[in-house]
């Protein structure tokens, strides 16, 4: 358990992190792959891309909770930039606890590092949230496995040095049949295919990769067939924790971005928080958001003392992508034209909103899950 002096001093080198590497400068123009590295790099230098890995692997060993409130601050500045940091952290952490410490070694330091930047690859072109869908195919031969297919949608593909891939072993196996494999993408068979396809994407280094003859070692073996699909839905919904906790960020700085303009903000002869209705569209963001930080908090708490959490986890994602969705758009209106200045992110946050109800499950799906499980 760590003290909570060491807790401070984690959270101190968050912030030093988010205001060396994330000012609104750094944000701005196009895609930039080498500046995004860099970046990943940094957060991995203050040990951000190590929080939940173990600290006999060199990690920080925090519980996911902290993690989710990783993913939050990050993406009350930018969305992308946390989903990207997480994401690489994720794949520290799941080699780490998952493969033998002889094997893990060759990516760990890495990742932990900033040398190396990681990624998990399910979704493909035609496989979303029907995971057990994807066809990429893991044929055993003589010198391990041999894969071959396509991902799409995948943060960090485009500057990711090591993947975890999801594949199926046998065809009309269903979920039966999919493993995981670690992947190198300087290997002979792996090509990089497509840049991010939108902005809101963009920091994410959200990609496309294609598999051609790529060979997996028989120890590069991350989930054996079956296995790994159990190990996905546990990913999966602690990924929903924290995509609900990057929708409470984004609010939450909306919302102060929006309290501080109003404050200084003349308008007929006084500030703008002292008109009623302008209070009230802050005053209705607070309710919702302060709603949404408890679903997440119950949430994550769930998910560190290892009980059921999948309800918990799909009814904080449903409420909190709503909220943001209902509130970020209705704070930068409350600014006037001021709001959509790009030295703010709230325009960022508006599109980032949209993206968070497809991603580890869209809102349908998760409504499906808890109409299902219903119980008053």
């Amino acid at each position: 358990m760590h003290s909570t002096r060491s807790l401070t001093q984690w959270f101190e080198q968050l912030e030093r992190f988010c205001a060396q590497a994330m000012s609104p400068e750094s944000l701005l123009g196009p895609y930039d792959a080498a500046r995004e590295r860099k970046r990943i790099a940094l957060a991995a230098s203050f040990g951000l891309t190590g929080v939940q890995v173990a600290l006999e692997h060199g990690g920080f060993g925090a519980p996911y909770s902290i993690k989710a409130k990783l993913a939050q601050r990050l993406a009350g500045v930018d969305f992308g930039v946390s989903m990207a940091v997480i994401n690489s952290q994720n794949v520290a952490d799941h080699v780490s606890r998952w493969l033998p410490s002889a094997v893990s070694k060759r990516w760990v330091p890495g990742l932990l590092g900033g040398d190396l930047i990681g990624c998990t690859a399910l979704t493909e072109p035609g496989a979303g949230s029907d995971f057990s869908a994807i066809t990429t195919l893991a044929v055993k031969t003589r010198d391990g496995w041999r894969l071959q297919g396509e991902k799409a949608w995948i943060i960090n593909a485009k500057i990711a040095d090591v993947f975890l891939v999801y594949a199926q072993t046998q065809l009309g196996a269903g979920a039966a049949g999919i493993a995981a494999f670690v992947v190198e993408a300087k290997r002979k068979g792996f090509e990089r295919s497509g840049d991010a396809f939108t902005s809101v994407a963009a920091f994410s280094s959200t990609a496309g990769f294609r598999l051609q003859g790529y060979v997996a070692r028989d120890d590069e073996v991350l989930h054996a067939p079956g296995l790994a699909f159990k190990r996905a839905l546990e990913s999966i919904n602690g990924a929903r924790v924290y995509v609900a906790a990057m929708c409470v960020g984004m609010l939450e700085e909306s919302l102060r971005i929006a309290q501080a303009y109003g404050q200084r903000r003349q308008t007929f002869g006084q500030v703008l928080e002292q008109h009623q209705g302008w209070r009230w569209a802050l005053a209705e963001a607070a309710v919702d958001l302060e709603a949404a930080r408890a679903l997440v908090h119950c949430a994550a708490q769930a998910i560190d003392e290892g009980g059921q959490s999948q309800d918990l986890a799909a009814k904080a994602k449903v409420f909190a992508t709503r909220a943001a969705q209902r509130h970020v758009p209705a704070l930068l209106h409350a600014m006037g034209a001021e709001g959509l200045r790009d030295t703010y992110p709230l325009m960022r946050h508006v599109a980032a909103a949209q993206v968070a109800t497809l991603v580890d499950g869209s809102t349908e799906m998760l409504l499906e899950r808890i109409s299902k499980n219903l119980k008053i």
